[in-house]
């Protein structure tokens, strides 16, 4: 079935749409409750979609350098902590996008929010945005930040096979299994995980799937 921005709009302003259980679907067990003191960091994230080469829409996803600080290595969307001059979260979210993709956001229209979300390991308080690009230009990556980008289907996240298990190690050496994407040949988990499954219940409960 063919996703639209169309139906993608309709998705992100349903009038009642609870997204709890569907964040809850893609969360680690025994996942940090949100901590107030001292107060979490603020940051805006960017779902940037547009269209592919089979007549669907596809979303950006970034991994992340290891020379990063907080989640190297790890898939996410582009985003960071918002900036003092930023007037608000999608502004933070466009900034952010232009920095690390190194493209234009001034065409990038904007279909919605997702549900904020609090990200334990970092003590941030992140905002997602999603929006529409007509036609993707060249991205020019910033090094210092993105390894490496990835063009994921929407309609994946739909598939029966797009879900799976992730084996993540710890710090203390011992591992982890987390539920996660595999989108693009990577597993996509944590927060990321969960703004995408916010994103997919929502399309699934406009197309009634």
């Amino acid at each position: 079935m063919t996703i639209t921005p169309d139906l993608l709009l309709r998705a992100l302003t349903l009038p009642s749409f609870d997204p709890a259980p569907a964040m809850r679907a893609m969360a680690p067990l025994g996942r940090e409750a949100r901590r107030a003191d001292p107060p979490p960091r603020q940051a805006g994230v960017l779902a940037l979609i547009a269209p592919d080469l089979a007549d669907g829409l596809q979303v950006a996803l970034t991994r992340r350098t290891e020379r990063l600080n907080g989640h190297s290595g790890q898939m996410s969307f582009p985003g960071g902590r918002r900036d003092p001059d930023d007037p608000d979260f999608w502004h933070t979210a466009l900034r952010e996008t232009r920095e690390e993709l190194g493209i234009d956001t001034d065409g990038i229209q904007q279909l919605g929010a997702l549900t904020p979300l609090y990200i334990p390991p970092s003590h941030y308080d992140v905002y997602p945005w999603v929006g529409f690009l007509p036609a993707l230009p060249a991205l020019a990556p910033n090094p210092h930040e993105v390894a490496e980008v990835y063009l994921a289907p929407l309609a994946a996240l739909l598939a029966d096979d797009c879900k799976c298990t992730a084996q993540l190690t710890l710090p203390n050496g011992q591992t982890r299994a987390v539920p996660a994407y595999r989108l693009c040949g990577q597993e996509v988990w944590g927060a990321t995980a969960i703004m995408l499954s916010e994103l997919e219940h929502r399309m699934r409960a406009v197309l009634g799937c």
